[in-house]
């Protein structure tokens, strides 16, 4: 087994500037992610239209109403992201962040696969949620692991002998996401425009094809390049081989079990033998995540006494108003239990005089809760894009291009279009700004980030109002959205990943990413359960709810900025 000591790091900044000034590494893990996010957005372009095509055409999907298709989507794309802190779990404690993205892959690929099992003869919907789960399991092998060695081709800013240079060393790693970033985008361009193609004109399960043979070109690139990853990624521990043996033993037994479980889970739910809607259960299920992560901060920061009482009070609040509001309640109850660990946390703050007496670790996991907080928001309206967004561009826009109809889901590049041309702009922008000493902080840059989506939405939210399916819009409201949340997503989510590297505990760093993640999996989730209001909401009534709560969340983010930027310190 490759590993190296517990503790050794990037070491000093890398002379490798061979590839766009950056380590060569870079361009590995580049195209590694590139051909994942082909396979992922290539798939994602088709996931809505194919759940809610009609059985009885001749390219029949699988029939389902709107409420039903956001909330399978919003739970498998939930569970894509939610998986990303067990996949950092088992990168730190048994393989390696290198071998967890080789496996994870494999298993892209074989759901990819599967799901496009239909066209040799194989039964429709079995073959569509098996090949989901195969997605989820190794996305959230891949996903968090691809990114955690990004950040270890560079130093650690902490380790800089002043601040000057730790902000240059924060600035080349800012600036060396955004670049992979750029590649993530790459692959989100070139997926929907094959795989649309193939699914929208031929047949829905080729596009899946296509999809998977994406993955397959990027572990054959990843395997080619590993030479050029140096130590990054290599299993590094300080226990002994039995003790990792044993650990590695247990965790078969478990995913075994959880696996069994899972699997007959979501037959009881989809063959409706548990009398639950699937969107009630979507609802369960965000609050679980929640829950979830809100207890693991919890224990983090104040120790298991807080932990167990956080968990008492959402048990009780939800006893009380479950059996009279059913998913409603789970709601109230999760959102006390949030408001109850902030005000905890506000108190702890307050009461070593300003965090005078609050360890950095401490500090550093407030803030990536914070950031958390703010990413789920951010999500819950962005994935609107493969959601409400891909409906309207299906229904509602107008996309004859000299009297032929382009696939809707073409309109799923607009976003990476704009990602590739932007991003080395955003980037040089930020290293540009840090050597000036202008460098917006990481809480600042969530902020814009949200008031740049919430201004996509207020667009959106106009050409909705002035659209039907008898006299649909222009192409342009689309464009222009995607435009704005392009900017705001350049402003947040690249940060953000550079953010976790720089904020994560000594010995967490994989968990960390997995938080990120994280939020990820709990914004999708709720922007399926957003989505299916279409049922009963026109369109642009959604959207402008959408566009008010983000644009709140993002003038509250702008004024606490300073607040958590201090409680970063030099890392913020």
């Amino acid at each position: 087994m490759s590993y190296r000591p517990r503790g050794s790091t990037a070491a000093a900044p890398s002379p490798d500037t061979r590839w766009l000034g950056h380590p060569r590494g870079l361009a590995t893990l580049f195209f590694t992610e590139m051909w994942e996010r082909f396979s992922y957005y290539g798939m994602r372009a088709l996931l809505m239209l194919f759940m809610t095509a009609a059985i009885a055409q001749e390219n029949p999907g699988l029939g389902f109403d709107v409420a039903t298709a956001g909330a399978v989507y919003g739970l498998y794309t939930s569970l894509v992201y939610l998986l990303a802190l067990p996949g950092g779990w088992i990168a730190d404690r048994l393989w390696g962040q290198r071998k967890a993205v080789f496996v994870g892959g494999c298993s892209i690929a074989i759901g990819h696969l599967t799901l496009a099992a239909p066209l040799v003869g194989a039964p429709n919907r079995p073959s569509f949620f098996l090949g989901l789960l195969f997605i989820v399991l190794g996305t959230g092998l891949l996903k968090p692991n691809v990114s955690t060695m990004v950040g270890e081709l560079y130093p650690a800013p902490n380790e800089a002998a002043t601040q000057h240079e730790r902000e240059e060393w924060g600035a080349r790693r800012d600036a060396a996401f955004s670049i992979f970033y750029m590649g993530i985008n790459l692959g989100a361009v070139l997926g929907p425009f094959i795989c649309s193609t193939l699914a929208e004109k031929v047949n829905w399960h080729l596009g899946f094809a296509a999809a998977g043979f994406g993955m397959i070109l990027g572990l054959i690139q990843y395997t080619a390049g590993g030479k050029y990853l140096g130590q990054a990624g290599l299993f590094q521990t300080d226990d002994p081989p039995e003790l990792v043996s044993r650990r590695s033993h247990r965790f078969w037994l478990i995913a075994a079990i959880a696996a069994a479980s899972a699997a007959g889970f979501v037959w009881l739910l989809v063959t409706d033998a548990m009398g639950i809607s699937l969107r009630d259960f979507a609802t369960w299920v965000g609050c679980g995540i929640l829950l979830l992560t809100i207890l693991f901060f919890a224990y983090l920061i104040f120790g298991k006494g807080m932990a167990a009482a956080l968990l008492a009070l959402f048990a009780v609040l939800t006893a009380l108003l479950a059996p009279a509001m059913g998913a409603g309640g789970a709601q109230w109850a999760i959102l006390t239990t949030l408001g109850a660990f902030i005000l905890a946390g506000l108190i702890l703050f307050a009461a070593k005089r300003d965090g005078a007496g609050v360890s950095v670790e401490q500090r550093h996991l407030m803030v990536i809760f914070w950031l958390f907080l703010l990413a789920a928001i951010f999500w819950s309206g962005f994935e609107q894009a493969g959601l409400s967004l891909n409906l309207f561009a299906q229904n509602l826009t107008d996309r004859s291009v000299f009297g032929w109809e382009m696939p809707a889901g073409w309109l799923q590049n607009v976003n990476p279009f704009f990602i590739i041309i932007l991003a080395p702009v955003f980037g040089a922008m930020w290293t540009w700004l840090a050597r000036r000493d202008r460098n917006p902080s990481i809480p600042m840059k969530f902020a814009l980030g949200l008031l740049g989506l919430s201004a996509g939405f207020f667009v959106i939210m106009w050409g909705a109002a002035n659209a039907s399916p008898g006299s649909p819009v222009s192409m342009g409201w689309l464009i222009a959205t995607y435009f704005l949340f392009t900017c705001g997503e350049l402003a947040l989510s690249p940060v953000g990943l550079s953010s976790m590297t720089k904020l994560a505990p000594r010995g967490r760093l994989g968990q960390m990413m997995g938080v990120w993640f994280i939020s990820a999996a709990l914004g999708n989730l709720f922007a399926g359960l957003v989505a299916g209001r279409l049922e009963t909401l026109e369109a642009y009534r959604l959207y402008f709810n959408v566009a008010v709560f983000v644009g709140i969340a993002g003038i509250v983010a702008l004024l606490l900025s300073p607040f958590v930027k201090r409680l970063a310190g030099g890392d913020g």
